[in-house]
């Protein structure tokens, strides 16, 4: 593979003085396609498990794979370039939606709330253009400082994500290879979800609650493919952060919980409704293993946030000044060094900034304008020196977003907004300030790996709007779907499980909470507390914090994945590990791929089949019913023979012919 190096004089793959396709009709009809296609896998998946996955390489390799396929070798790696930056777009809008846009249907499905006056529904229409201008804010504002980050800072600031792509389209020989672990791997995901969850093959959830001595713990495995898949993604070190989280509440906290409640019965501690020795572990974590999780995830944002300060100072300082510096007129640009013109941008800000006072339904008057363009230009700033440095699957986006509803939230109580429609406005600035957050760092690391190639980056500018255009119309009808099908909370009597959206519940949580004055604030500050205790052992919190929120069951199939990497790397020679390494990447991207598809279409399945719906209700696993108490046996092999069959092909690959 070609290795990328920086130099004082840097000359790209493509020189500036020649000129090759870079912008035609199939890179816009292919980039539109996987755009949506990576924006709908991981809108499911991040509503699911809390995460996604970046697109850009796999974007890169289906694009060169397809391409070829039907144009021979008459495509260009500016091509390829042009629709990796389009592809990539859906993810990065994913997850700005995911992380804030279910709290409006949380806040609905919260009897409470609504009986005290909230009736707001947030409209397809509304999620469509709330994407739009959020994403198109971050992109707008992220071409000012495209010349400083990418270009001068080239030697400090690698953008991991971008100087991967580019690699991998240099290295476009091996794209047949590379493809084939792709597809392999959505064809892969696709098969066990079908079977697993779409004809309720066997049960996805294997689970064991502990009675007697060690009460109220609960341990289990959420046997799905696209777990496995991100935790090789990830690594052992994130997953084991999380799996550590999670040991903590549900084998910790909540034995420890039902203990008291035994010694002392009848003990009805708040925010718990029933008697603690009454509570089964589900209940435990409802009432108070979740808000524990909530005050460790806001700490620990918060703790990401602070970390990057020097950063934030640096980039924000610099980046204000690379705004208003005006160019030499005698100057002449190479092709290579093009932005869209200063008056766009602004241009194109200030009629941002109209639609946003305009856009019915969000209640966001000038004060809520104001916030979103103000919190929406500073951490752009900060996002796109962050994914420079440490990549994007680093930056800080929850931490950035709490910031900016806290402060928000603030501000609106004096001025007097409060109340449901303080929460719809803040919720409004937050949506829009994270998609700007998310959109920007996607367009930092592709601009990237176009300086890299030689791409136009005004073309790439230009056509990020269209990456933009198509997940955004698909997200809102994906957002619904999945909430009427699934929700984001448990409804009593409901036998599905919900997506717990554990960001977005942060999120919905913190708000109401301070708007209302009714967080319960013990367990958030203890929360807090173990997250600070954790980070000044010398541990990330955040990751350790998103285990203690979300149940046990998520955390043991993503230290799967993990200890399969491991696995790899320690039986692997030094010079081959990271071609491996990468092999498995690839194809534990294509079953994230496979996975989030089907969960998807089987959401739209229950949602306009009523006869497939009342099937998926009914059955709870027909290889369950036919080998009784064998049942959870034959989730483990599926399960484990999937790990065994990524170890394989991360280590052999696919022979090439």
């Amino acid at each position: 593979m070609a290795e990328i190096k920086a130099s004082e004089k840097f000359e790209p793959f493509v020189p500036a003085s020649k000129n090759i396709a870079e912008t035609t009709w199939k890179t816009i009809i292919l980039g539109a396609l996987i755009s949506v296609l990576f924006g709908v896998a991981n809108a499911y998946l991040g509503l699911k498990f809390g995460m996604t996955v970046s697109a850009s390489i796999p974007a890169a390799v289906i694009s060169m794979a397809i391409l070829r396929a039907i144009f021979g070798r008459n495509v260009t790696v500016l091509e390829n370039n042009m629709v990796q930056t389009i592809g990539s777009a859906g993810e990065s809008l994913a997850a700005g939606i995911i992380f804030t846009i279910p709290a409006f249907f949380i806040w609905g499905a919260n009897e409470t709330l609504v009986a005290s006056g909230y009736v707001h529904e947030v409209s397809k229409m509304q999620i469509f253009w709330l994407s739009m201008l959020g994403g198109s804010l971050g992109i707008l504002l992220m071409i000012p400082l495209r010349r400083y980050l990418v270009h001068q800072e080239h030697k400090n600031l690698r953008f991991p994500e971008g100087t991967a792509c580019a690699e991998i389209i240099i290295a476009g020989d091996e794209g047949g290879n590379k493809a084939k672990l792709v597809f392999s791997g959505i064809g892969i995901g696709v098969l066990y979800k079908v079977f697993m969850n779409m004809l309720k093959g066997w049960s996805e959830s294997v689970n064991y609650d502990f009675k007697g001595l060690f009460k109220g713990g609960t341990i289990g495995v959420d046997a799905t493919p696209a777990l496995l898949a991100v935790g090789y993604i990830i690594g052992p070190r994130i997953a084991a952060l999380m799996l550590s989280g999670a040991v903590l509440g549900y084998l910790g906290v909540a034995p420890l919980l039902a203990f008291i409640g035994d010694q002392i019965p009848g003990t009805i501690i708040h925010p718990g409704t029933i008697p603690l020795n009454e509570m089964d572990p589900a209940q435990l974590r409802n009432f108070y293993i979740k808000y524990l999780g909530v005050g460790a995830v806001a700490v620990g944002g918060f703790v990401s946030l602070i970390k990057s300060f020097p950063v934030i100072i640096s980039s924000f300082s610099k980046g204000f000044g690379e705004l208003f510096k005006k160019n030499n007129p005698d100057d002449v640009t190479p092709r290579t060094d093009k932005d869209l013109p200063m008056k766009w941008v602004l241009l194109g800000v200030f009629g941002i900034i109209i639609a946003i006072w305009m856009l019915p339904g969000t209640e966001l008057h000038f004060l809520g304008v104001v916030l979103a363009v103000l919190f929406g230009f500073f951490f752009v700033v900060v996002a796109a020196r962050i994914v420079g440095i440490v990549g994007s699957s680093s930056s800080p986006v929850s931490g950035m977003t709490i910031a900016t509803l806290l402060v928000t939230c603030t501000l609106l109580i004096y001025f007097g907004v409060e109340g449901v429609s303080g929460m719809i406005t803040a919720m409004s600035v937050g949506t829009i300030v994270c998609i700007a957050v998310c959109m920007s760092g996607d367009i930092a690391q592709d601009l990237k790996t176009g300086y890299l190639l030689g791409a136009t980056p005004m073309k790439q500018q230009l056509f990020e709007f269209i990456g933009l255009l198509f997940p955004a119309i698909a997200m809102g009808f994906t957002v619904y779907i999945l909430n009427d099908t699934f929700g984001f909370v448990q409804i009593e009597g409901s036998t599905r499980a919900p997506l717990l959206a554990p960001q977005a519940n942060v999120m919905a949580t913190v708000v109401q909470g301070i708007m209302n004055s009714e967080l319960p604030w013990l367990p958030i500050i203890v929360g807090g507390m173990i997250a600070l205790a954790v980070e000044l052992l010398g541990i990330s919190s955040l990751p350790f914090a998103i285990g203690l929120y979300l149940p046990l069951s998520l955390s043991t199939p993503l230290m799967t994945g993990g200890l399969v990497a491991l696995l790899i790397k320690r039986i692997s020679k030094k010079d081959e590990y990271k071609l491996k390494n990468e092999q498995g990447i690839l194809f534990a991207s294509g079953v994230v791929a496979g996975d989030a598809l089907i969960g998807v279409a089987v959401a739209f399945m229950i949602g306009l089949w009523p006869t497939y719906a009342n099937f998926y209700d009914s059955h709870d696993g027909a290889m369950r019913t036919l080998t009784g108490d064998y049942g959870p046996v034959v989730s483990l092999i599926a399960f484990f023979g999937l790990a065994a069959l990524l170890a394989h092909l991360a280590y052999r690959g696919f022979k090439k012919k």
